[in-house]
């Protein structure tokens, strides 16, 4: 629609009026409520657990190099220094490809991590919401109507007739008092904060792919280590039932025999349930329905035992890197913000008014020159009497930004903790793995000796069923610290907030749309 230019002169000075008192008003705009200043906090300038030098022999070398091992030093495990770059894949060091494309495929399709994902980009879209209110909105209007005016108007003049309208409302506020500008940033932090729990949820995915899949590994180490002691232990049987055929030892020997064999044999279900249950938790965690994972899994391979000596850097570095901590400091900033949102509700809010149009009791001379019609000016509105509500809300805003500042004091108070907690469990349980490969080489000496003064004569079968019974108990504690190991480890790097790196770039600015 075209509007005639003669139309256009008649209110040239009411516009320039106006902007001039829109320019004074944003002179004077002031922000209320307090500025969000980081909190400082006091960290110890060292993590108060070491993880002590520790001797390493591997498995392998236990079993076929005992006497060689006797004369020569063991390896002193390797120290490593955890760095970012380290730490953001730290299940590369494991070294162990099928790990890694756990990891991978848990990235790419977990649940838990797409929600997250999902509540980024909602808070996205709400900051743009925030944003959007620093602009005018225009809308477009038009009517036509029946009418009839009342004679009593103030032109005296009354009757029926025809109304038609078109044209553009616009409204813009303006932000005196920075309700508007706090907003913003409180959306900004918001999405930081968000930002941050995606990061986090990425941290905790990572590890518990890598625990669960530990587990399953533990499980299949200990199952082995059952099926072996079967195995040994009905070599034994046979033995006892050569000498009592032979008239060499008695029933009862028959059956301790027995019983010490079906023992062994009742730990297997209980094993394999682990195994499988183990497997479901890990095909959910990739996305996928349980048993989706079986044949990538039906193989046994050893837990992959990587003892290394750990240098972790300094507490100040959690502040850094650590995502859960990050998002607490951002969500301290957004309710600072707040506070500036509900303080602005103390002041007048200005908007301005202006419409743009025409108007014409008859069709034929709606397009014409005399049927332009405007209006301009300010709006004022303010919030005189309320009965306390605006400064109480005030101070609940307040009281949130102070619970918001606890709650990261405690989140920095848990973070130290859980890295000095993973440190002294991985230090600690390397020290009892050493233990128990020792106790497993003198208990295998235990049983083949037992055996040979038992056959010889020379030993009742007390001390053969003892022997067994310890071997299989020492194999699979061992089992069970060697995965602890790893374990601890995996607990130790997700407590340093290793395992994210970004997901989702940086959304381009929102552009004010109609």
């Amino acid at each position: 629609m075209r509007i005639p230019s003669r139309t256009l002169t008649a209110f040239p000075s009411g516009v320039r009026a106006l902007a001039g008192s829109a320019w004074l008003l944003f002179a004077a705009c002031t922000t209320v409520g307090p500025d969000y200043v980081p909190p400082q906090t006091t960290m110890p300038t060292d993590f108060h657990t070491r993880v002590e030098k520790q001797k390493f022999e591997s498995k392998k070398e236990q079993d076929n190099n005992k006497e060689e091992k006797e004369t020569e030093k063991t390896p002193e495990i390797p120290v490593k220094q955890v760095t970012p770059e380290m730490l953001a894949e730290w299940w590369q060091t494991l070294e162990d490809p099928l790990l890694s494309q756990l990891v991978d495929k848990a990235v790419n399709d977990n649940l838990d991590l797409k929600l997250a994902q999902s509540r980024v980009r909602e808070e996205r879209a709400r900051r743009g919401i925030a944003r959007s209110e620093r602009f005018p909105t225009i809308d477009a209007v038009g009517s036509t109507a029946r009418q009839r005016s009342s004679r009593e108007n103030l032109f005296r003049r009354g009757g029926e007739f025809n109304m038609y309208s078109a044209g553009f409302d616009s409204t813009w506020e303006i932000d005196l008092f920075g309700r508007i500008q706090r907003s913003v940033e409180a959306a900004e932090a918001s999405v930081e904060a968000r930002k941050e729990q995606l990061n986090d949820t990425l941290v905790t995915l990572v590890a518990e792919v890598a625990l669960n899949y530990i587990e399953i590994r533990t499980f299949q180490a200990r199952l082995e280590a059952a099926e072996k002691n079967r195995r040994v232990q009905e070599e034994t049987l046979q033995i006892v039932k050569d000498r009592l055929q032979a008239g060499l030892t008695s029933t009862l020997t028959l059956e301790q025999a027995k019983y010490n064999l079906e023992n062994t044999k009742a730990e297997i279900p209980t094993l394999k349930t682990g195994v499988e249950q183990g497997k479901n938790g890990l095909s959910v965690l990739l996305g996928e329905f349980p048993g989706a994972i079986n044949e990538e899994l039906q193989e046994f391979k050893q837990v992959p035992v990587t003892p290394m000596d750990v240098v972790v850097g300094v507490p100040a570095d959690l502040l850094r890197r650590r995502p859960d901590i990050r998002q607490a400091e951002r969500e301290l900033a957004a309710q600072t913000a707040r506070i500036g949102i509900a303080t602005s509700e103390l002041y007048p809010r200005f908007t301005l008014l202006g419409s743009i149009g025409l108007e014409s009791i008859s069709a034929s001379s709606f397009l014409s020159g005399p049927a332009t019609a405007f209006s301009i000016g300010p709006q004022v509105t303010w919030n005189v009497f309320s009965a306390g509500r605006i400064r109480q809300n005030i101070k609940v805003q307040d009281e949130l930004q102070e619970q918001a500042l606890i709650q990261y004091e405690a989140t920095v108070l848990t973070a130290v903790q859980d890295v000095e907690n993973a440190l002294i469990d991985y230090a600690k349980e390397q020290v009892r793995r050493q233990a128990l490969l020792k106790s497993i080489e003198s208990a295998q000496n235990a049983v083949e000796l037992s055996r040979e003064l038992y056959v010889a004569g020379l030993s009742d079968f007390i001390a053969v069923l003892e022997a067994e019974r310890s071997l299989f108990s020492f194999q699979d504690q061992l089992a069970v610290s060697e995965g602890r190991v790893v374990s601890n480890l995996i607990r130790l790097f997700k407590a340093l907030g290793g395992g994210w790196k970004p997901l989702m770039a940086e959304a381009p600015e929102e552009q004010p749309q109609s």
